[in-house]
């Protein structure tokens, strides 16, 4: 390996740890420090491997910290229905990828599902949806307003069932999925997320 080679690495390998240590909180901010500068002895040592699986590590940290903070922005039940706890998952876990919190609600045969999703690769998909109308309405969605959010909503009244999307700062993707429901449900489960606060996390 040439020195230039390993100087571009090295450069990389810094510039990473230290996006992470300001990405990190106080929570995970000693695990997450520690496992970087267990990172670079490793690379200083040309352990180029074990580097590279503590940065992996170090990164998994940070996205479990950014899906617990996920999680307090799901709602709380509407009155006379029933919540699961919060969930998360991070770095590509479930179907959409990235980093998300979701949250199961139940009233009777009634079901509501909340799930907030952030570094996914789905998100840029969705974003054309919501810049152009065409591609929201061609498989039946509608564009509403939402607390003052764009919305894509489907729903079938003969079905009682239905699903909102909501894009929000261009970084979260809010999806909020009903079943034996009114519309009117989903639209007070999408209503009641704080999204002014939501588009301040980091």
């Amino acid at each position: 390996m040439d020195k230039q080679y390993r100087n571009t690495v090295k450069g990389a390998t810094l510039a990473m740890a230290m996006v992470l240590i300001l990405s990190a909180g106080t929570a995970y901010g000693d695990d997450v420090t520690t496992s970087i500068n267990e990172a670079l002895e490793y690379y200083q040592n040309g352990e180029y491997t074990e580097a590279v699986s503590n940065l992996n590590y170090a990164t998994q940290l940070i996205q479990q910290k950014k899906g617990g903070s996920l999680e307090s922005f799901l709602p709380n039940p509407l009155k006379g229905w029933t919540a699961e706890d919060t969930t998360s998952q991070a770095a590509g876990a479930g179907i959409f990828g990235g980093v998300s919190a979701q949250r199961q609600y139940e009233k009777g045969n009634r079901s509501v599902s909340v799930t907030i999703v952030t570094d996914s690769p789905m998100i840029q998909g969705m974003m054309m949806m919501f810049t152009n109308p065409a591609f929201a309405v061609s498989d039946g969605g509608k564009m509403e307003k939402i607390a003052r959010q764009k919305a894509i909503v489907k729903y079938k009244p003969s079905e009682k069932q239905g699903d909102i999307q909501i894009m929000v700062a261009g970084r979260f993707l809010i999806s909020i999925e009903g079943s034996g429901v009114t519309k009117t449900e989903l639209i007070k489960y999408a209503e009641a997320i704080d999204y002014k606060k939501l588009k301040t996390l980091p």
